[in-house]
C-alpha cells in the first residue's frame, strides 16, 4: 500500500488510500526472469545515482502554523470559492476519499460548464516540483494557486477583490485569516489566499514503497518490479524521469526525436520564443497508475499507450509488449 499522508500537524489527520488497484503488487503470472547478483547490484547502484527518497517536508513549509493550514484546507475545498459555489480546488485536483489529486477526466469542466485545454495534474507532492502548470508559468505553490479561482474557464470569479469581497461576507472566514495571520491589520486578502492554499497542499506527501527500497529495505519491491525498474533505467526513461519525482524538475520538448501533434505549443505560449515550442513541463510519475489520462491534453488512456508513446517520441525507440508491461509493472510500484 502507498501511503498519501497529510504531514504530521496536530490540525490533520493522517490518512492512508491504496495508489493502486487489487493485484499491481503481485507477480504476473508468467515467471519473472530474476536478476543476477551483477544485475541486483548494478540496478542499486544506478538507482541511488539517479533517484532518490522523497522528503518529508516540502520547501516553503518552515514557519507555516497549523492555523495556516486549517484555513488553506478549509479554501480548498470550499465551491465557494468559485463565482457560483459549484467548484472547488478539490473539484479538479480530488484528494478526498483515497483520491490521487486528480478528477481522472480528459479535462476539467469549468465552474461555467466549459473546459480547460489541459489535463489537471496532481496536487500531491506538487510543491517538490521545480514549477508549476504544464507550461512552467507559476514558480510555486502560491503563484499556482491564484490561477485558477480567477480562470473564466475555471472557477471564474471575476477578481481578485471579488474573492475577499466574498470571503468577508462569510461567517467564518474573518476569523480564520485573523488566526492565520495574526500580525496582520488585514489578514483577509487573496494573497493569503493562495497562501493558506499552499500552505496546505505541502501536506499533501504521497510516498510509496519505492522509499521504503531506496532507503535499504530489498523486500519493499518484488522482483517483477526490481526488473521493470532495470528495465526503465535502461532503456533511457531516466533521462526525463530522475530525482525524487521521477520528473516535475524541468521542462522538456514533447516530440524530442519524433514528432508529436499537438496543436498546443505549450511554453511558447507564455514566452513567444520559437525555443520554447512545445516545451511542456515533465510530469512526476509518483501515482501515476491512478493519475489516468495521460499527457498534458489527456488524450492517452492507459499508462501502457503513454509508455509506448513516450519511447517513440522521446527516445525513438519502438518498444517491445514486454519492455512496456516491464515498465509498467515499475511504475504502479509508484
Amino acid at each position: 500500500m502507498n501511503i498519501l499522508r497529510y504531514s504530521s500537524l496536530a490540525v490533520l489527520c493522517a490518512f492512508v488510500v491504496s495508489c493502486g488497484k487489487p493485484g499491481d503488487t503481485q507477480e504476473p503470472k508468467e515467471p519473472v526472469r530474476a536478476l543476477s547478483a551483477a544485475e541486483e547490484a548494478e540496478l542499486r547502484s544506478m538507482a541511488e545515482g539517479v533517484f532518490a527518497v522523497l522528503p518529508d517536508v516540502m520547501p516553503g513549509h518552515d514557519g507555516t502554523t497549523d492555523a495556516e493550514i486549517a484555513l488553506g484546507k478549509s479554501l480548498y475545498f470550499d465551491t465557494r470559492l468559485s463565482v457560483n459555489d459549484k467548484q472547488s480546488c478539490n473539484t479538479c485536483h480530488n484528494v478526498s476519499d483515497g483520491a490521487a489529486g486528480v478528477d481522472n477526466e480528459i479535462t476539467s469542466e469549468g465552474a461555467l460548464g466549459g473546459r480547460g485545454k489541459r489535463n489537471s495534474p496532481t496536487v500531491f507532492n506538487a510543491g517538490f516540483h521545480a514549477m508549476q502548470f504544464w507550461d512552467g508559468r507559476a514558480e510555486d505553490l502560491v503563484a499556482q494557486a491564484k490561477g485558477p479561482i480567477c480562470n473564466p474557464a475555471e472557477m471564474a470569479m471575476p477578481s481578485p477583490a471579488a474573492v475577499e469581497a466574498k470571503l468577508k461576507n462569510t461567517k467564518e472566514y474573518p476569523a480564520l485569516f485573523a488566526a492565520a495571520y495574526p500580525a496582520e491589520k488585514a489578514p483577509l486578502t487573496f494573497d493569503n489566499v493562495a497562501k493558506a492554499i499552499a500552505a496546505f497542499e505541502r501536506t499533501l506527501i504521497a510516498s510509496s514503497r519505492f522509499d521504503k527500497w531506496i532507503t535499504g529495505d530489498t523486500t519493499a519491491l518484488t522482483m517483477a518490479e526490481r526488473r521493470g525498474m532495470h528495465t526503465f533505467i535502461n532503456t533511457g526513461c531516466i533521462s526525463c524521469h530522475n530525482g525524487a519525482l521521477f520528473g516535475g524538475n524541468g521542462l522538456q520538448k514533447l516530440g524530442n526525436v519524433q514528432p508529436y501533434a499537438s496543436n498546443d505549443p505549450g511554453r511558447f505560449l507564455v514566452t513567444n520564443d520559437p525555443a520554447d515550442s512545445m516545451m511542456f513541463k515533465v510530469p512526476s510519475l509518483r501515482l501515476v497508475s491512478r493519475t489516468q489520462p495521460y499527457f498534458h491534453d489527456g488524450s492517452v488512456p492507459t499508462m501502457a499507450k503513454a509508455i509506448e508513446l513516450m519511447g517513440w517520441h522521446q527516445l525513438g525507440k519502438k518498444l517491445t509488449s514486454s519492455e512496456v508491461a516491464e515498465i509498467e509493472t515499475f511504475l504502479k510500484a509508484l
